[in-house]
Formats: C-alpha cells, sequence, structure tokens
C-alpha cells in the first residue's frame, strides 16, 4: 500500500488517539513525579461537570519511549526497516560501551556528542551553523544538518545549548508529541509488608526487619493515548517532498510500533488497545496505515532521500568519548 499523503496536503495537524485499558483486571499504575507522586487533576467531563484524571504517561517519557521503537537491543542496532537512516554512533571509552543518538535522551544534544574531546560532531556543527552569533538562527539549515547526520531529531526535537553554537539559541521543537490520560479516576489503595522472618524487629535502615508499605494505584472509565503530528512544522523544514514523506511515515511508524509492542509501561501499569488508532483531525477519509504497511514504505523513502543527498554517507557517524 502506497500512503496518499494528499489526503493530508493543507493540513497543519495531524491528531489521532487510541482508546486502553488494563491488560489484566482494572488497576494501573500512573507515571510518578519526584517531591508529587501521581499528576492529579480535574477536568471537565462529558456533562460539563469536573472529572478526576490522572496522568498515565507524560510527553516526555512518550518521547522516549517513541524513540525506543527503532532501537532493537536484542541485536544492538537500529531497528531494520530503518537500516540506512543517520544517526551517531558512539564508542566509550575503551569501545566495550557503546550508545548512540537515538538512546540518548538529548539527542544530538548528548554530553557524550556534544563534550567528547574527539570533536568531528561538534567540529562539523560549527562550522555548519556559524555565523549566527546575532540575529534570527536559521532553523532550516539546522534541520538540513540534523536530516544528514541525526534524522530522528527532526522527529522528537533538539536543543543545542553549547554557547559557541550561536549562544545557545538552536532550538527545534518535537513535531511528534504525545500523552497518555486517564479519566473519571478513583484510587486503589493496598498496601503489604517487606517481611523479615530471621529478624522482624531489625534495624529498617539497615535493609532488615519488617516494613510495611502504602501502595496508590487507579482504576478509570477510560484511558486515552493521544498523538500529534505537526505536518506544518514538517514542511518548514523544507526539505523536499521525500524528506516530508519520509518523515510523516517514520512518525505513524513509532506510533503503531509502540501501540503494537510498547504498553507495558511499568510492573503494574501493563495497556492493551481497545479498537483502533482513530484519526480525530483533519476530518475526511483518512486512516493511519497498519505497521506493516508503514513499515514496508520505510526503505524504499530512506533510499529517496539518501539519493537526494539529504543524508550522510555512510548514514552512521562514529564517534570516540574518553571524557570522565
Amino acid at each position: 500500500m502506497t500512503i496518499d499523503f494528499q489526503e493530508l496536503d493543507d493540513h497543519p495537524r495531524l491528531l489521532m488517539q487510541a482508546e486502553l485499558k488494563p491488560l489484566q483486571g482494572s488497576r494501573f499504575q500512573p507515571t510518578g513525579f519526584p517531591n508529587l507522586g501521581a499528576a492529579v487533576y480535574q477536568a471537565p467531563g462529558a456533562n460539563g461537570q469536573p472529572t478526576q484524571v490522572v496522568l498515565v504517561e507524560s510527553a516526555q517519557s512518550m518521547a522516549n519511549r517513541l524513540e525506543a521503537v527503532c532501537w532493537d537491543d536484542a541485536e544492538d542496532r537500529i531497528a531494520l526497516p530503518l537500516s540506512g537512516m543517520p544517526y551517531i554512533h558512539i564508542n566509550l571509552w575503551d569501545g566495550t560501551d557503546t550508545t548512540n543518538s537515538i538512546i540518548e535522551p538529548h539527542r544530538l544534544n548528548s554530553p557524550y556528542i556534544l563534550e567528547s574531546n574527539d570533536t568531528t560532531v561538534l567540529d562539523m556543527l560549527k562550522s555548519r551553523l556559524a555565523g549566527r552569533e546575532r540575529g534570527q538562527v536559521d532553523l532550516q539549515q539546522l534541520a538540513r544538518v540534523l536530516a544528514e547526520v541525526d534524522t530522528n531529531s527532526l522527529i522528537h526535537g533538539v536543543f543545542l545549548a553549547k554557547r559557541d553554537l550561536a549562544g545557545g539559541r538552536y532550538r527545534i521543537r518535537r513535531s511528534l508529541s504525545a500523552f497518555i490520560e486517564a479519566i473519571g479516576v478513583k484510587s486503589a489503595d493496598s498496601g503489604g509488608v517487606k517481611n523479615d522472618p530471621v529478624n522482624p524487629s531489625g534495624d529498617t535502615g539497615k535493609g532488615f526487619g519488617n516494613v510495611p508499605f502504602h501502595r496508590t494505584e487507579y482504576t478509570a472509565e477510560s484511558i486515552i493515548a493521544y498523538f500529534n503530528l505537526d505536518m506544518a512544522q514538517i514542511r518548514a523544514y523544507g526539505l523536499g517532498e521525500n524528506a516530508e514523506r519520509f518523515l510523516i511515515t517514520l512518525a505513524l511508524w513509532k506510533i503503531r510500533k509502540f501501540l503494537d509492542s510498547g504498553l507495558r509501561l511499568r510492573t503494574a501499569c501493563d495497556l492493551d488497545v481497545v479498537g483502533d488508532l482513530k484519526v480525530k483531525r483533519p476530518k475526511g477519509t483518512f486512516s493511519v496505515p497498519s505497521g506493516a504497511e508503514l513499515e514496508a514504505e520505510l526503505p524504499t523513502l530512506i533510499q529517496a532521500c539518501a539519493a537526494d543527498g539529504l543524508f550522510a554517507d555512510p548514514a552512521v557517524t562514529q564517534l570516540t568519548f574518553n571524557g570522565s
């Protein structure tokens, strides 16, 4: 199947959502935040009355999860459908450990790239992005550089916080954002005890003794995963039709892959999709192709972008980090 991109022409956003439910039972554990715990808040309900909502997964965590589907942990390589997509591979210290710009939390802004004593990438960035100490930065030029060496950053954004790169003003926001909310929630309180049958009254500060604990999980009327693809931003990169099609297809494949295989968010938060991914905007006939259909399109689009000269050759930039 070839994706009909014409259905998306002239639309600034592609808004999608999927209904989720606990895979077993009715309880789930939402994400927690330091000194806060779960993010619980009020929102307008269907009947106009306030309803209680909990944030199951934040935008920043969802970005990490959508990136994770691009990397094959078992084989320690990029996912096969993405072979040929540029990224930066970092050999750490003596080469027995590695990381890369796909799995690094800040992508190209990783300290293992920009603070390395191997300045290959930093020197390239200074050369290609020079001359913008004053005035507006050229985000299309930044997009061209990102497409060449770390294409994934055009989906999930990057902030080059180096003072010698236009004073740290080079920034591209996420073109794909997502979050998960549970609506109409009620707390499900429980607890337990860490038992020490040898010395129940031992020093708990050292790990001995019986230790009771409290646990709060939640039930919900509905759990919704929301996805927002900013197609206007992708077009504004000015990279051409093949690049636009690749980035949109890549974003949709990430969503499908996450929904198909990435919904075990925590030990006590294992979710399943109810029905199918729904397109909420634009209104019309466009439906998101299946994961298999999107996967089949990716190699051809990667080859087209490489033929356009958008991607580095070789696609993987090698770097060595010997810092602290």
